[in-house]
Parts: C-alpha cells; sequence; structure tokens
C-alpha cells in the first residue's frame, strides 16, 4: 500500500506542478499585456508588429533576446534615449515576461521593396565578399535568417531598422552584443548594409 500511495503523491505533485506552471504561465502573459498595453504598443505595435520602420518588429523574436536587450537598455551598456525612459520600471521578471509574449506573437513577413537591391543582399548574406574578405552573414545567423536565443531573429526585420543597427555597429556607436559584429561591418560598405538589410526584410 505504501508504494502505491507514494505514487499516487507523486502523480498529485506532478499535476499540481503543472497546474503552477499553467498558472505562472497566465500571470507572466497578463503582466506582459499590461506593460505592452501602457507603453510598448505606442512604437512596436500591441503584437510587435511595428507598422513604422524606425522601429524593430519584436514580433517573433527570441525572448532570452528581448530580455537581454531590455536589460541592456536600463544598465546603460545599450543606449537609447527613447528606451532608457521606457525600461526605467521594468523588473527582470517584467523582461523575462516581455520577451516570451513577443516570441510567441506571429512574424509577418512581406516581399522587400527593392527586388535588385535584395537580389545583392542575398548573395552577401549567404557568400559574403571574397574581395574584401567579408564573411558570410549566415555563418552566424543561419541560412533563413532566424537566430538563436542568443543571436536576434533577423528575417522579416524592418530593412531601415536593420540598416541602422548595422551603420551603429560600424560607428561603435552600439556595444553591448558580439564584439564579432564590429570586425565584421567593418568591411561593409554603405551599399552592402542597405542590400543584407534590404533582403532580409523579405524573409
Amino acid at each position: 500500500m505504501n508504494g502505491i500511495h507514494c505514487k499516487v503523491r507523486a502523480l498529485a505533485l506532478l499535476a499540481l506542478t503543472g497546474l503552477s506552471a499553467v498558472a505562472w504561465a497566465q500571470a507572466d502573459e497578463a503582466r506582459a499585456k499590461k506593460i505592452v498595453g501602457g507603453v510598448c504598443f505606442v512604437c512596436h505595435g500591441a503584437e510587435g508588429e511595428s507598422s513604422s520602420e524606425v522601429f524593430p518588429r519584436l514580433a517573433g523574436q527570441h525572448w532570452e533576446y528581448i530580455a537581454k536587450q531590455l536589460e541592456n537598455f536600463k544598465s546603460g551598456k545599450r543606449k537609447s534615449t527613447a528606451m532608457a525612459d521606457m525600461v526605467t520600471k521594468l523588473t527582470p521578471d517584467d523582461m523575462v515576461a516581455l520577451g516570451k509574449f513577443f516570441e510567441k506573437q506571429k512574424a509577418e513577413v512581406e516581399p522587400a521593396k527593392d527586388a535588385d537591391l535584395a537580389g545583392m543582399g542575398k548573395y552577401i548574406y549567404l557568400h559574403g565578399n571574397k574581395f574584401s574578405g567579408l564573411a558570410a552573414c549566415a555563418s552566424c545567423h543561419g541560412p533563413e535568417a532566424k537566430g538563436t536565443s542568443t543571436l536576434p531573429r533577423l528575417a522579416g526585420q524592418h530593412a531601415a531598422y536593420t540598416e541602422t543597427q548595422l551603420k551603429q555597429f560600424h560607428q561603435r556607436e552600439r556595444t553591448n552584443d558580439n564584439a564579432v559584429m564590429h570586425a565584421v561591418v567593418s568591411k561593409m560598405t554603405p551599399l552592402e548594409m542597405a542590400a543584407v538589410a534590404e533582403y532580409l526584410s523579405g524573409k
């Protein structure tokens, strides 16, 4: 009988743990929606879709990457006068909740606006430029540009936003992420930056 009781108790504990995890997930989503509805939606949209090319699309972005960027904005490692005020009151739990909320949203895909420029960008992204020693972006970010927990999803991002970030890496205005980016982007021309950004926007 003791063995049976132990199994029953173990099953009950597992059930409670599962319910607890669901409850925490629901609480996190409610917390995230409240924050998004109060602040984030103005620039990034209610579901991270961001209709303005000035602001990044967050829908479908990896939650770990979002949480890291929010922490970096708060600590000052990543500079942004706009974001500095927005993250002042966010706790680490808030940042994780926001990251997981946006990761769950569907990433929208639109065709690139300039097919010729995107074609050039595709080649550079996949193969680099052997004449300048530029490495292929895909070697780190993957052929589909969907990123990882530590590297951002680039597919479907606004071209203007991606191009701006590449320029900031090039000018050492953005220093919070992988130093490899500084070495890579230092070999990119303005045309190559624009081309890669255009290609990624339509993926």
